[in-house]
């Protein structure tokens, strides 16, 4: 079965369309985005929960609840607090090196599983933790979850979608993260209210839920083409799938530059030695650059700290969950936005647009919060609900942006004789800054104060800068074909233009 959405196949495109069997496939891979996105709304949301506060981390509950000397911005500063949030992320940047092989070797499917299984572990224990050390230990098995899922699903979706429609079926991993993490919002304001002190418990266990659909649904999935050629020598078994994936019997020019990309691949012992050789340089700098920006927007101080950042100018915790709610409805709606339009306007499009709308909520927020809002003091209620607003078209602007494009674009952009090694580092680099930021942000906004969002702006100028001077467009070009976008380009063809005439002359 297929809807009706044709390729054609000219200029360099596949014949095919999107059929029912892909739509399907990607939205079960996408789950994998869904458990990364209820785990920083969990996790941020919990940490504003004052019975959670007052078993776990009892000196925070005390300086919120006793302290009246201590700064407004730094009621919440605890390297304990931080490690519980940030614990995820060093054991997901372990894990993902070791995704990158087992999803080389033996396919992305594999991954995708290994991923459900141990974020099903880890909500468990989150859930039954008795003590601190328990709750960091399971923190560290969803980490490991995180880590193999955030690896390969980026690549399943890739990989399964065709290159006219690979936009708007990548972008759906984004719009999974703000699905799962609006989920989890919506669960801590209710489990907020639960008397007894008990509701974070429920929170950090239903974390199993799209854990278990994940991991049950990875039994089902297939297998990409790509993976299927580069783990078997039978390629009627990925004409095959592919037939039924592009929902017509005419793949083998798709199939043929499959081939040929695998037989290159093949070639290649040691891929993370291979990317850093200077035809990859491109490539290379991009995985590196595009999650490190995608960082340092400042999302994850709102994604993991939108309820303590709310309480701090003075919401209540039951309005700040609230908050928090309206954020996630705000930064889930404008990814579908982003899954509509990114294969109509392209990505830099949408990069610039999204850098200009985040850097200006971010200065006015920052300018509200350091004249209004004291060491000790509280905003008016009206310039609270004014920075609840500028928030949403923060994340609004982030939603259609730097959210789902950072996962996209690197997931587009390497060859497949690197693309696993690429992703990898692309999903490590994503992992060490998430643990920096979240490791640090609590202090630096205790130090910063209102600062902090001028610090982050700073860098939004900077990305959208970079964006706008060096990376070309990727919309609608096949994936296998993705290296004549950098040969193409006013500044990267001076490198792989350099490298390519000297392997001729070699040749010669």
């Amino acid at each position: 079965m297929a809807v009706a959405l044709a390729i054609t196949g000219a200029d360099g495109q596949y014949n095919g369309r999107m059929t029912l069997f892909v739509v399907l496939s990607c939205m079960m891979a996408a789950m994998g985005g869904a458990i990364f996105g209820y785990d920083i709304g969990i996790s941020g949301g919990v940490t504003s929960m004052e019975p959670f506060l007052k078993k776990f981390f009892p000196d925070v509950y005390r300086k919120m609840k006793e302290d009246t000397k201590i700064s407004n911005y730094c009621k919440f500063d605890s390297q304990l607090l931080t490690s519980f949030t940030s614990s995820l992320y060093v054991a997901g940047l372990v894990a993902t090196f070791f995704a990158s092989s087992v999803t080389k070797t033996f396919g992305r499917k594999p991954s995708i599983l290994a991923g459900g299984a141990a974020f099903l572990a880890g909500s468990a224990l989150g859930g039954a933790a008795f003590n601190v050390y328990m709750l960091i230990f399971g923190r560290i098995l969803l980490g490991i979850g995180v880590g193999f899922a955030n690896q390969s699903v980026p690549l399943y979706l890739s990989e399964m979608a065709p290159p006219r429609y690979r936009g708007a079926i990548n972008n759906g991993f984004q719009f999974s993260i703000g699905i799962g993490a609006l989920v989890a919002n919506l669960i801590n304001f209710g489990t907020e209210k639960i008397e007894g002190g008990w509701g974070w418990r429920i929170s950090l266990a239903m974390a199993a839920v799209p854990a278990s659909i994940l991991t049950v649904g990875a039994l089902f999935l297939p297998e990409t083409p790509s993976s299927l050629i580069q783990t078997s020598s039978d390629h009627n078994k990925a004409k095959v799938l592919l037939q039924r994936i592009r929902g017509t019997s005419d793949v083998q020019t798709e199939l043929d530059d499959l081939i040929k990309a695998n037989t290159v691949s093949k070639t290649i012992n040691h891929p993370f030695k291979k990317i850093i050789q200077r035809k990859y340089r491109p490539q290379l700098v991009m995985a590196i650059a595009i999650p490190f920006f995608q960082q340092v927007t400042g999302i994850n101080v709102i994604a993991f700290y939108a309820p303590i950042l709310f309480r701090t100018i003075g919401i209540g915790e039951s309005a700040s969950l609230m908050s928090s709610v309206v954020t996630g409805v705000i930064g889930a709606g404008s990814t579908f936005i982003s899954m509509i339009v990114v294969d109509k306007f392209g990505r830099r499009a949408l990069f610039m647009v999204g850098g200009i709308q985040m850097f200006v909520s971010q200065m006015l927020v920052g300018g509200i919060m350091a004249t209004q809002l004291g060491d000790h003091d509280t905003v008016s209620k009206g310039y609270a609900y004014l920075i609840i607003v500028l928030i949403c078209i923060y994340v609004a602007g982030f939603g259609w942006s730097w959210g789902p494009l950072g996962w996209l674009v690197p997931s587009e952009i390497y060859q497949l004789e690197i693309r696993s090694a690429g992703q990898s580092i692309t999903v490590a680099v994503s992992f060490v800054f998430t643990f920096i930021v979240a490791q640090t942000f609590l202090s630096m906004l205790c130090h910063f104060k209102a600062g902090i969002f001028f610090f982050f702006g700073g860098w939004v100028v900077v990305m959208t800068a970079f964006v706008y001077f060096l990376l070309p467009e990727t919309k609608n070009v096949p994936i296998e074909q993705m290296e004549k976008v950098w040969k193409e380009h006013w500044f990267w063809k001076r490198i792989v233009g350099e490298e390519d005439e000297k392997i001729k002359i070699q040749g010669v």
